[in-house]
């Protein structure tokens, strides 16, 4: 790592105590479930009001650390791509991104190799300039590991399965961290273990800005998400009756409430919650489940085996299909926010991976166009 956002991380670390505050000391629940929690990969793509967002993987082998994730950005009112990935810190582990309601996007950094915890940085203008933060930890290897409420609160996931908290940008930027929960304590607790509570997968923030975390069950229809009311987690009450095994892959916040992606079996759902009732899709079977994300206004879509793609509008919608992606796919990116004018109504964006080759092809009709070709320098043989 080297200079940039590295050089202030490190110097901010000096402002924390050594480790975070060790687990609650509840009794720990029974074993949830004899496999182990699904966790959705990390390509993603969100909006916010400064654009599209999009996290791919490029180069080569991780074995010898050739794997760097990449950030681009197609702006508010652009039809183009650019490469914005924050400068100064090796990114082998993996990035995650939140957006805050003002259109800030924050990404951590994943540690990988010699760096131990994760680096974050904010951004304002579409990626032009970087605001280092610091987690002097670990972010779990999920897409949904950080979340950023209306007020500017940060919560993070840890790999641990720890939720911490910083009350501002600021305090983050200057490590200041609260732990809120344990996965012990969560899986402990009365919801926890009604739901069978196996693992924690994504945080977000309810409609009333209280924070959210979500992950998989064990007893049979039980989605594990949990609000936090005033500091004692309460269970969501999301089902899906008849359905075993329910993981919440995915959990992000709209401005009119939330919503989750769910897996179930070989199938996938859709739920959305508006602070006091769920509303659930039917099911979709794309497959293998190789990346997902969200849009505005609560659509989504999963990227399956095959190329396939399912994607859905938002509450009361059903799953549509589009024709399978070209091959290398990694990410899907979703018509964007009331700004973005992306051109044929309900298109999307498929960002295809070559080595250090970025191709963007965009559904047009039925078809798949190649509209864009980026090279990325990657440094292989380097983590940094």
């Amino acid at each position: 790592m080297s200079r940039g956002l590295a050089r202030a991380a490190v110097a901010a670390a000096g402002l924390i105590a050594a480790g975070l505050i060790a687990g609650c000391g509840s009794q720990p629940a029974r074993p949830a479930s004899p496999s182990p929690p699904v966790t959705a990969p990390l390509g993603t793509s969100l909006v916010t009001r400064q654009g599209i967002w999009a996290i791919a993987v490029m180069g080569g082998s991780a074995a010898a650390h050739n794997n760097f994730w990449q950030l681009f950005v197609r702006p508010a009112n652009a039809s183009r791509w650019s490469l914005v990935t924050p400068p100064g810190v090796a990114d082998n582990g993996g990035l995650v991104a939140a957006a805050a309601a003002g259109g800030a996007l924050t990404v951590g950094f994943r540690p990988s190799q010699d760096l131990t915890y994760s680096p974050l940085a904010t951004s304002t203008d579409a990626g032009r300039t970087w605001t280092p933060g610091l987690l002097d930890a670990a972010l779990a290897s999920t897409p949904g590991a950080i979340a950023v409420s209306r007020s500017g609160r940060i919560l993070a996931l840890l790999q641990d399965g720890t939720i911490t908290a910083a009350a501002t940008t600021g305090a983050a930027a200057a490590g200041r961290w609260t732990q809120l929960a344990t996965r012990t304590a969560l899986a402990a607790s009365v919801p926890g273990r009604k739901c069978g509570l196996a693992g924690v997968n994504a945080v977000s923030f309810g409609p009333n800005n209280d924070p959210m975390a979500a992950g998989g069950c064990a007893r049979p229809g039980a989605a594990g998400v949990f609000t936090d009311a005033g500091g004692t987690w309460r269970s969501a009450g999301l089902t899906l009756p008849g359905k075993a095994g329910v993981q919440v892959l995915g959990l992000a916040a709209t401005a009119g409430g939330n919503v989750a992606l769910l897996a179930a079996g070989d199938e996938e759902f859709a739920a959305w919650w508006n602070g006091t009732r769920w509303t659930v899709s039917g099911p979709a079977a794309p497959g293998t489940v190789r990346a997902l994300g969200f849009g505005s206004d609560g659509s989504a879509w999963v990227l399956g085996g095959s190329g396939r793609v399912a994607v859905i509008g938002g509450a009361g919608a059903s799953w549509q299909a589009l024709p399978s992606v070209p091959a290398g796919t990694q990410v899907l990116a979703p018509p964007g926010t009331a700004t973005l004018a992306p051109g044929v109504s309900g298109s999307y964006d498929a960002l295809a991976v070559a080595g250090s080759k970025l191709t963007v092809w965009r559904l047009t009709g039925r078809a798949w166009t190649k509209v864009q070709l980026i090279t990325v320098p990657v440094q292989y043989g380097s983590s940094s």
